[in-house]
């Protein structure tokens, strides 16, 4: 079977869209659909910004391998997480910019090097229509203190990158969306291997 005849087979129509709860950060719509069967059904769309997310790595005055991250209460999970700098992008504004944006605001610091998108990915396809996009940055330069946002409270980290690697999907390094970051980090890390050592 072809690609075409997995799509068609596999794909729902959409007959209508409506809303149903509309929140400062996302939106939710009701989206009544059709399957190529003739099944119908409502589901639930979660309408959200796109996301940035930005891998900051350095070399420490030892010379190891070390990422900038942030520690901050996550309120979703009700709990304290270590993660690289991320945020929404704002309206009109592109990922990479959101990425840089969220670095300076987070942690004083902006890129020294150039910055490399790694990619970008659904975080739930399940119900979510947003995009993240992820970027990395070899080497940063602090410019300033935290422009935090009204309900923000930061801590800036410099973390080993193989305690990182080590505890990533445990503990305060359990958002997913971080475990996403350092998939893409460690494929760009297959073509610059010095990354990691």
């Amino acid at each position: 079977m072809d690609e075409m005849d997995f799509k068609n087979r596999l794909s729902w129509r959409t007959i209508s869209r409506e809303p149903v709860y509309k929140g400062p950060i996302f939106d939710i719509h009701g989206v009544r659909r059709e399957s190529s069967d003739g099944r119908s059904g409502l589901f639930i769309e979660v309408v959200a910004p796109l996301w940035a997310t930005i891998v900051p790595w350095f070399r420490d005055s030892s010379g190891t391998p070390c990422f900038l991250m942030v520690r901050q209460y996550r309120h979703g999970s009700d709990s304290i997480t270590i993660e690289f700098p991320a945020g929404m992008v704002d309206k009109g504004e592109d990922p990479k910019e959101a990425a840089i944006r969220e670095l300076r605001e987070e942690t004083g610091c902006v890129p020294q090097g150039e910055v490399v998108e790694l990619g970008s990915v659904s975080p739930n396809s399940a119900f979510m229509n947003n995009r993240v996009s992820f970027f990395f940055v070899e080497g940063v330069r602090e410019v300033a203190g935290q422009s935090l946002d009204t309900h923000e409270q930061i801590d800036i980290l410099r973390v080993p990158v193989q305690e990182v690697l080590d505890c990533m999907g445990t503990g305060v390094f359990d958002n997913g969306i971080m475990m996403m970051a350092q998939a893409f980090f460690l494929r760009h890390a297959q073509k610059h291997p010095e990354l990691l050592s």
